[in-house]
């Protein structure tokens, strides 16, 4: 018998795979109860090209007092954030990497926000 996490990291694994073929950079989402984090990979990924999440300093007081990372308020300032530091990168295009979790919720709005501030996905 597998764990949840055994099966979400095997859904990552695939899905990695299948990115890896196409040669473009990566989106990577990952959530815990507290926090969302998301980075941009390069192609080969071996380096990160832009990262934000809400455990930064700057975000946990635009957040409020209690810095509540995880909801969907928190995911779509993190969507809207992690575009603008990848279009300074110079990344346009970019494949989603949702990690193994479920297209909903916070990685969802994560996505969307990415996707209005100018991400290719």
């Amino acid at each position: 018998m597998t764990s949840k996490k055994e099966q979400r990291l095997r859904r990552a694994r695939q899905t990695r795979i299948r990115i890896a073929d196409k040669g473009v950079c990566r989106l990577s989402v990952n959530r815990t109860n507290l926090h969302i984090y998301a980075t941009v990979l390069s192609e080969d990924g071996t380096r990160v090209l832009a990262s934000a999440s809400t455990a930064e300093a700057e975000m946990r007081q635009a957040l409020g007092a209690a810095g509540k990372g995880g909801n969907v308020a928190a995911a779509q300032q993190i969507g809207k954030r992690i575009a603008e530091r990848a279009k300074a990168a110079g990344v346009e295009k970019v494949a989603f990497d949702r990690a193994g979790f479920a297209y909903h919720g916070r990685v969802k709005a994560l996505a969307e926000a990415a996707r209005e501030a100018g991400l290719q996905f």
